[in-house]
């Protein structure tokens, strides 16, 4: 393994806003990282790669959101969701199961009936790609996992290492990435550098400055990510 799944990331206009949504729909705390972003640590979480930090950006949001999560329900209708902001897109019908919603910036997610045995919250980050098999399999040899397919030609990453959730999708689309994802991941290094990253595929899009110490970097289809150096007590 290349590296290890850190964290998500999602762009906002008003990072504390966006924040308190999330937070609120995902039983979270709020946290004011003190720059005018913000962090959303939910009470639940098993590990601290549960921990969404919401970034402000300048610019809104333009065109489809390309990464998404998937939430299962405590309740058979997603009410709650509604009740706290979010907007109906698309209720189940004959092609899908599930409700579409959007968040107040219009980031759009999915929401799921509740299942026995599954606790709500959380459970599947899904990326949209032109080639799913291609990029699962590039993501599984960066972080680990096997590497599944459904039945509908969605690919799967299980198992991939420090991811919290069940499954890393990627989801078959006919077009490709155009601008700049409302989401992100981060990853932490299993080496001192980029180097392992680039060689295997990964294209640098900026060096760590004096101020941030990650590189950005884009997977083979474009979606971008940030890479962390080890940490001293790991």
């Amino acid at each position: 393994m290349i590296a290890r799944f850190k964290d998500l990331c999602m762009d906002a206009v008003d990072a504390h806003r966006l924040g308190a949504f999330w937070a609120g729909i995902l039983d979270g705390r709020l946290v004011d990282t003190g720059d005018g972003d913000t962090r959303i640590d939910p009470r639940a979480a098993d590990s601290p790669a549960e921990s969404i930090w919401v970034n402000t950006v300048p610019e809104p949001r333009t065109g489809k959101t390309r990464v998404h999560l998937d939430l299962r329900l405590a309740d058979p209708a997603p009410t709650a969701l509604l009740a706290a902001g979010a907007r109906l897109v698309r209720e189940p019908d004959a092609e899908i199961s599930w409700w579409v919603l959007a968040d107040p910036e219009g980031n759009q997610f999915c929401a799921f009936r509740p299942r026995a045995g599954a606790l709500p919250g959380v459970f599947e980050l899904v990326v949209d790609s032109a080639d799913p098999a291609a990029q699962a399999s590039w993501w599984a040899g960066v972080v680990g996992g096997r590497v599944e397919t459904t039945e509908e030609g969605a690919v799967a990453v299980v198992g991939a290492d420090g991811f919290p959730w069940d499954h890393w999708v990627f989801d078959p689309v006919p077009e490709r990435k155009r601008v700049k994802n409302r989401w992100h991941w981060d990853v932490t290094l299993a080496g001192v550098d980029v180097t392992a990253l680039i060689t295997a595929g990964a294209t640098l899009l900026r060096e760590p400055t004096d101020t941030t110490g990650w590189w950005v970097l884009a997977d083979p289809e474009g979606n971008e990510f940030c890479a962390f150096p080890p940490r001293p007590d790991r």
